[in-house]
């Protein structure tokens, strides 16, 4: 089964501590193949590098189209996304993400370990409609990282 993971968690160390240490291991423990979209940033370091100026932006801009389609790829040929939805409102990478996979019919779990209410209302944890493209195909919302990979796992035997 291909998972990928969706998430703001590379751009902090110590979100990719996380990853690297505990949410990673507990996929690959699981069987679990990981499409990770941090794994491979491209270009986007030498744009990064250059001074500011024009042929810095075009570099840059390249650079991120071509990291969108890579990642739209990868979640194309996953059989399921889990989405790591901490922080004060869900990272728009990530709700993009998710809904790309909503829209293609990948089952979605969601991962809150952030204790904080980030919803509409008392009626859902997130965003509406982030939350709604994590159950319109069978996925859970939890705070439980291991819940998420067993949740994982159940949806590979249905996995598309």
């Amino acid at each position: 089964m291909k998972v990928y993971v969706a998430s703001p968690l590379g751009f902090s160390a110590p979100g990719r501590l996380w990853s690297e240490q505990i949410l990673h291991p507990l996929l690959d423990e699981a069987g679990i193949e990981l499409l990770d979209p941090w794994a491979d940033q491209g270009d986007l370091g030498t744009g990064l590098a250059m001074p500011p100026g024009d042929e810095r932006v075009r570099s840059l801009f390249a650079a991120s189209r071509d990291l969108a389609q890579k990642n739209f790829a990868m979640v194309s040929a996953a059989d399921a996304v889990l989405a790591v939805l901490d922080g004060t409102d869900v990272d728009s990478g990530t709700a993009t993400e998710m809904g790309y996979a909503c829209a293609l019919g990948t089952p979605v779990v969601g991962l809150r370990t952030d204790f904080r209410q980030a919803g509409d209302h008392d009626g859902v944890n997130v965003n509406l409609q982030v939350e709604e493209c994590i159950h319109a195909n069978g996925g859970i919302l939890t705070a439980e990282p291991d819940e998420a990979v067993a949740q994982l796992v159940k949806l590979g035997v249905k996995a598309r």
